[in-house]
């Protein structure tokens, strides 16, 4: 707690000045008179009690617009600190291979279904939590690379974004049962490492990463992996990629032409080479998760290796008491108006 204007609290002086006065005794002039104690006295009254009151809360009321004016507030935020600040735009890949089962979980009730998407979003979700100064976006691809987010420091808005953050449904032909949006499940690695490149272009911080996370083969879009890692290295940019599952057969939810669902087991390969590739030519690391445990461990080994010391400025927010005291004073004033108009007249 402390006052914004504590110049003001100088007219306190003048304040206890008057107090002092009305408390010490004053020596007035005086004529003798006889002894009253015969004579019955009269218990005091409310209206009274009132009457000799009001000087003093007038002083009160003068007491409480002094501090009022002084402005007691308390501070709720810092100004500046230090704080290990970088941009990083997080690209997540939502084609139809990250509806894989193979990260589900083994609990106390069975097993509990989760597609590889479910587990990216969940451990995406703590390492937000882990970069509370950063500026963080997001973008996610299938066929085509889309920005879900700008970099910002909003992590509250950015976390309901990602609960959004979906693999496309297939959409059935009625009259052959082909699925009509092929292209939207695919992977585009190139074409959404090229999208966040040129979101990171303009960052201001020194530290700039991309984070790419994919469990596929780069089979649509315009760019090819490696040329837009060109890109981003002419950026400055390092990118970590993390490879989600392994290549081989895994669990699937399949939804057929009806809407039934059954689980069979589909090939699905990932390009690790790439990832790899990609890695070490911006100068960032690969790694392969198995397992919800790695895809953790890989997002600790990232916020270890990126830590960039800045001075981040903070904008200063306060919770303010003045609004209360002036309404106090203000109650008072009026108790006062009404006892001296009601009252003391009738006292006198």
């Amino acid at each position: 707690m402390h006052f914004a204007n504590p110049i003001w609290l100088w007219l306190l002086i003048p304040v206890i000045g008057v107090c002092g006065r009305m408390i010490l005794p004053r020596i007035r002039p005086a004529i003798p008179y006889a002894r009253t104690q015969s004579i019955s006295r009269h218990k005091s009254s409310w209206r009274m009690l009132l009457y000799y009151l009001m000087p003093w809360i007038f002083l009160v009321v003068l007491l409480l617009l002094v501090l009022a004016m002084a402005r007691p507030r308390r501070n709720l935020s810092e100004f500046r600190r230090e704080a290990n600040a970088i941009s990083i735009m997080v690209v997540i890949d939502v084609s139809g291979s990250m509806e894989a089962l193979d990260l589900s979980r083994e609990t106390e009730n069975g097993v509990e279904y989760l597609t590889r998407l479910d587990v990216v979003k969940d451990v995406f979700s703590e390492f937000i939590d882990y970069r509370p100064d950063d500026l963080i976006g997001l973008i996610s691809f299938g066929g085509y690379a889309s920005v879900l987010s700008p970099l910002t420091l909003d992590h509250n808005a950015l976390r309901q974004i990602l609960d959004t953050v979906d693999i496309p449904p297939p959409f059935h032909d009625p009259s052959s049962g082909a699925i009509v949006n092929e292209d939207e499940r695919m992977t585009a690695i190139g074409d959404a490492l090229a999208l966040a490149s040129s979101r990171l272009r303009e960052a201001e911080t020194e530290s700039r990463i991309i984070l790419l996370l994919s469990d596929g083969l780069n089979n649509a879009g315009i760019l090819e992996p490696m040329q837009a890692a060109r890109i981003a290295k002419e950026l400055g940019l390092r990118v970590y990629t993390i490879g989600v599952g392994t290549t081989g057969h895994a669990p699937v939810r399949i939804t057929d032409a009806a809407g039934r669902q059954s689980i069979r087991y589909a090939y699905i390969e990932i390009d690790e080479q790439a990832l790899q590739d990609i890695a070490d030519l911006t100068g960032g690391v690969y790694f392969n998760t198995l397992d919800e445990e790695g895809l953790s461990r890989a997002l600790e080994a990232i916020n270890e290796l990126e830590t960039t010391p800045v001075q981040q400025q903070i904008l200063e927010r306060f919770e303010e008491h003045y609004r209360n005291l002036i309404l106090t004073a203000l109650i008072l004033l009026c108790a006062c108006a009404l006892v001296n108009v009601n009252i003391k007249r009738n006292v006198l």
